[in-house]
């Protein structure tokens, strides 16, 4: 296995741990609502794609980075801190970012899938893992978040003046 390789999934290991991280963090602001269940599954989802991206990695014989795990749950963390137009509290400008930032999250995960399976022929080395079946998992988290990202996202820009924030 490439050197290449190995550097690449523990890369894209602490993506997919940020990615979680906020999975669950968006679900937790939006318990109890449609939103929220649909994060709730999207959440859940994303869990089980990192725990199939850690048996790959673990049939590769490829150890994580706990530094840059550590270092991606911080990065996450300290996503939290992003100014969003109030000063304390959730604005619509904090849900719409969680969920853009999800969505360019999972659209990459999709490519992940297919950079696995097909680029590093990992489909033929393993034929139990369904990649076209990982992709679709994709296509369906972006399909279920993508009707309360555009909402939010109305919801944010129509809210505020143009001219103030950052």
């Amino acid at each position: 296995m490439s050197g290449y390789l190995a550097i690449y999934l523990r890369d894209q290991l602490a993506l997919g741990v940020t990615w979680r991280e906020l999975a669950r963090r968006a679900r937790d602001h939006n318990r109890g609502t449609d939103l929220g269940r649909t994060l709730a599954e999207v959440a859940d989802a994303i869990a089980e794609d990192v725990r199939t991206f850690e048996d790959i990695m673990r049939r590769l014989e490829v150890r994580a980075n706990p530094a840059k795990v550590a270092a991606a749950v911080v990065a996450e963390r300290l996503g939290r801190l992003k100014l969003n137009g109030k000063l304390t509290g959730f604005s619509p400008l904090s849900r719409f970012f969680e969920l853009e930032v999800l969505v360019m999250g999972i659209d990459g995960k999709k490519t992940l899938w297919h950079t696995l399976g097909e680029i590093a022929g990992l489909q033929e080395r393993f034929p139990d893992i369904d990649f076209p079946a990982l992709i679709a998992r994709a296509d369906a988290q972006r399909n279920a978040l993508e009707p309360f990202r555009r909402s939010t996202g109305k919801e944010a820009f129509a809210s505020g003046d143009v001219r103030t924030g950052e």
